[in-house]
């Protein structure tokens, strides 16, 4: 059986790529992802914010230790000696690309404009065969227009697309007024495939203690449908590559993407309760469902039911809606 699929100009083995998470950090467990039948593996990410918050501290540790010690000043190392964040993100490129045979995604988060470009040129110079913008950007200002907002994305790939040459991947925000017209727009800068959709993690109130409190909640299967629906909206219309991310446990879950017509599969929270064994159950579950279905290919059945090939299109628009709101049926004994 053919499971095969192509990504970002890359040919994988399958359809499956573990999503940024901390089990990129150990060379051990990204084996293990490899050995399960991981295709390829996005790292964790890079935050600029962190880069810059340790070479601040630095800076300030070392100030503070020369003075009222002038003559200590020649003794002090300078700060770049010792290594930072970013020095071992990109060893652990390095490391990656030196222990797996598959391929190495790398994540940036960047703030500024020099951040982004400076540290997007260090990972491709450190053998990343890709790079994932996972641009976290919140339009918490109501007098910012969404052009602006979509702005941003654009002219930081356009200036990344100047300084780098490796394929890039953007995860998007599902908060998008138009996503493909969006992602058209991107396809126009140079994006070589988008990541739908980036989880904004949002923060919860803790009414006992009256302030604010951050909990990772777990995805759900459930969680993919928005993803589903929308890379079925977008097959075949756009050129680039698609992934879905968010959602995704079983094999089932991947089934339903790639039907939907996605190119690749994320998974990450079922990968870090259950670990990187999982992934060759949701192989092995993939494998018998396509047998079972008569599929020889992974290409055979993408796309099988995207909006484009359903027998009524609006099923993935307004009339899913209002079929669903028409199916409903309270308990017996509720009032009507």
């Amino acid at each position: 059986m053919d499971m095969s699929t192509q990504w970002l100009g890359l040919k994988l083995k399958n359809p499956l790529v573990p999503s940024a998470s901390p089990l990129s950090r150990s060379l051990d467990a990204a084996k293990q992802l490899e050995d399960a039948g991981a295709a390829a593996i996005v790292m964790y990410s890079l935050f600029e914010e962190a880069v810059r918050a340790e070479e601040d501290g630095m800076l300030t540790f070392l100030h503070h230790s020369e003075t009222g010690h002038a003559e200590a000043d020649s003794y002090l190392p300078a700060h770049q000696d010792f290594p930072g964040e970013l020095d071992r993100y990109l060893e652990q490129v390095a490391a990656l690309k030196a222990s797996l045979e598959i391929p190495v995604i790398a994540s940036l988060n960047g703030v500024t404009a020099t951040g982004w470009m400076t540290h997007a040129k260090e990972i491709a110079d450190a053998g990343a065969d890709a790079l994932e913008l996972n641009a976290y950007y919140v339009a918490g200002d109501v007098w910012e227009d969404g052009h602006y907002v979509e702005q941003r994305y654009i002219t930081l790939l356009k200036e990344l697309r100047e300084h780098i040459s490796i394929p890039i991947n953007m995860k998007l925000s599902p908060f998008f007024s138009s996503i493909g017209n969006m992602i058209k727009k991107l396809e126009a800068a140079g994006v070589a495939g988008v990541s739908l959709f980036n989880r904004f993690y949002q923060p919860d109130i803790d009414i006992e203690g009256m302030r604010l409190q951050h909990a990772l909640t777990p995805t759900r299967s459930s969680d993919a449908l928005l993803s589903m629906r929308w890379i079925a909206i977008l097959h075949g219309r756009v050129e680039c590559s698609l992934g879905a991310t968010g959602g995704v446990h079983t094999g089932e879950d991947a089934i339903k993407l790639l039907l939907a017509g996605t190119d690749v599969v994320h998974l990450c929270n079922a990968l870090l309760a259950l670990g990187p064994k999982h992934l060759s159950k949701v192989i092995a579950d993939m494998s018998a469902w396509m047998e079972h279905q008569g599929f020889e290919s992974v290409a055979e059945l993408r796309g099988r039911l995207s909006q484009s090939s359903v027998l009524d299109p609006s099923d993935y628009e307004r009339l899913n809606y209002i079929r669903v709101l028409d199916s409903y049926s309270g308990a017996e004994g509720v009032w009507r």
